[in-house]
């Protein structure tokens, strides 16, 4: 969520920010109205407020002198005042309640090295692949005929089970899964990440400090017995254990990971790059999360590109970077770098992981600060997919199948137990 100073003192800066995601200042005018009213009923509360409060202290010297009749009539007059003062605070917290809704619809602003654009059209080529991409022999197979040809997971199994887009993994393709999942894991707390296991379903109050309410609330299931939301990705939760909390500059870095399966409702996903794993509704992902000061947030983004780099290498499988522009960006996101692979059977790019500094964003909605002796201030958060697994166990079983079967990386290896499927 923006600053309400932000939006007054550089209004700007707003404009062109939010001209990149094609977004005009309709809220943004509203909000300041909005405030103008806050503060303005404020300072009629408390005139009324202060006036009472000096009457009731009259009251009490009236007593003491004998003055009944008087402070009756002060009494009277306080009266009076509580009554009017009733309405003023009903109807300032429906201006508060009105303005919180109205910032709560602002995306953030993007960085000034965003491009502006509509859609992914737009988006820019950060870092070409490193590497040549390979090319397959004849008769190359897409993951869906490879995972029925050698039982590694079962897209009609899920239709049985659940519906279209939950798919159930077995045997080898399992395990693979779960190896993907552990080396993930394994290399996030060797760069130091502190791990966690969050839970998988969170309370409004989670959902919206992160941003996924209620920009993405169409897109998240729904447990509406108990009014819990589906995790759309581990950020949600592990970004909120801090909601609420004042970190003292010291501890700083904060890096967490966790694995969480993913859920997606995905509504209105459909095409050919919709078939298989390309896009389902539940799905596992690593993630990274990091709160920074603001001056080191950069230099963490950075470092996590590199991190996100290192897995995809390490996994030999080409990949590139794109910089989003601003109509392709998140609600909540400042700058967004996406890491595409190449699925060398379908020729088709797939992202698997986004990596994103949020600025004070997230932070401003989660009243997440940092202090440094009396001083308090926002501060930056940051997070990205280290890595998501169905588009990877996609890429992995295209573009590593062979007439002997198909390669599993040499990093997988010692948690498979099995260097090929065949």
């Amino acid at each position: 969520m923006l600053e309400m100073s932000r939006l007054r003192n550089d209004r700007a800066g707003v404009e062109a920010g939010l001209a990149k995601r094609n977004v005009g200042m309709t809220d943004v005018d509203l909000a300041i109205v909005l405030d103008d009213k806050r503060k303005a009923e404020q300072q009629e509360m408390d005139a009324i407020q202060s006036e009472a409060n000096a009457l009731s202290r009259q009251i009490g010297d009236k007593m003491k002198s004998g003055d009944r009749e008087g402070a009756d009539q002060l009494k009277t007059q306080v009266g009076e005042l509580k009554a009017k003062l009733t309405p003023l605070q009903e109807a300032h917290a429906q201006t508060r309640l009105e303005l919180e809704n109205t910032l709560l619809r602002i995306p953030n602003i993007p960085h000034e090295s965003v491009p502006a654009g509509r859609d992914a059209a737009d988006n820019e080529v950060y870092q070409e692949a490193p590497k040549a991409l390979p090319v397959l022999p004849e008769g190359a197979k897409p993951h869906w005929e490879l995972g029925k040809k050698y039982q590694l997971f079962d897209l009609e199994l899920g239709v049985k089970l659940t519906g279209s887009g939950f798919p159930v993994y077995r045997g080898k393709g399992a395990k693979l899964q779960r190896a993907l999942i552990a080396y993930f894991l394994d290399r996030a707390t060797a760069e130091g990440y502190e791990e966690f296991l969050p839970p998988h379903l969170v309370n409004a109050d989670s959902a919206r400090g992160t941003g996924a309410l209620p920009d993405k609330e169409g897109q998240m299931y729904h447990a509406t017995a108990d009014d819990l939301y589906l995790i759309p990705t581990a950020e949600v939760p592990i970004t909120n254990i801090y909601r609420g909390d004042i970190v003292d500059e010291s501890e700083l870095p904060v890096k967490m990971c966790g694995y969480t399966p993913c859920f997606r409702r995905e509504a209105g996903s459909y095409g050919k790059e919709v078939r298989g794993l390309n896009r389902v509704h539940q799905f596992d992902k690593v993630e990274i999360v990091r709160i920074e000061r603001p001056e080191d947030s950069y230099a963490a983004l950075q470092d996590m590109l590199g991190h996100v780099s290192g897995l995809l290498e390490a996994l030999d499988l080409p990949y590139r970077i794109l910089k989003l522009c601003g109509g392709d960006q998140t609600f909540t996101s400042t700058i967004t770098y996406d890491f595409e692979v190449w699925s060398a059977a379908q020729k088709l790019w797939l992202e698997v992981s986004s990596v994103s500094n949020f600025e004070t964003f997230q932070a401003n909605r989660l009243n997440l600060r940092i202090k440094k002796g009396k001083e308090k201030r926002l501060a930056h958060t940051l997070n990205g997919s280290a890595l998501a697994l169905a588009r990877i166990v996609a890429s992995i079983l295209e573009n590593n199948q062979g007439l002997n079967g198909i390669a599993i990386p040499e990093v997988l290896q010692p948690y498979t137990g099995f260097a090929v499927i065949k």
